[in-house]
């Protein structure tokens, strides 16, 4: 089972994958980075993501019916994805044991990126990911 390191370098194997990160959402902490950073800094964009992944997580309007107050539990959304002119952003949120609030953030390059294949390969590296 791979750790941060390994998933980030899987994660960079994707095509179009300019940079990619796994994050702690409630406190907006890069936990490892790899590659390039929207605006050169990973610090920055991971406690700005973490604020998206937050209000993903924590609102009735995103949870499925059977999930409301799901601490504890896997969080009520699998995944967010944001779109500009030239890139995607997507934020794949992980089960953890504990109290699952880490995601893996791929910043990847519209251009030659694949978007579905990414989706289907960071569910299965979030299912993978060891933390700890």
């Amino acid at each position: 089972m791979p750790g941060i390191d390994e998933c980030l370098l899987e994660a960079m194997r994707l095509p179009g994958a300019l940079g990619a990160s796994v994050v702690d959402w409630t406190s907006g902490l890069a936990l490892g980075t790899v590659g390039d950073a929207p605006g050169g800094d990973h610090e920055t964009t991971a406690a700005e993501a973490a604020e998206l992944a937050r209000l993903a997580a924590e609102h009735r309007a995103f949870a499925p019916d059977e999930e409301i107050g799901w601490e504890g539990k896997e969080p009520p959304v699998e995944d967010l994805i944001v779109s500009n002119r030239d890139t995607y952003h997507l934020l794949r949120f992980v089960a953890t044991t504990f109290d699952s609030s880490v995601f893996l953030h791929l910043w990847l390059a519209r251009s030659d990126g694949n978007l579905a294949l990414a989706r289907i390969r960071l569910g299965e590296m979030a299912g993978r990911l060891v933390l700890g």
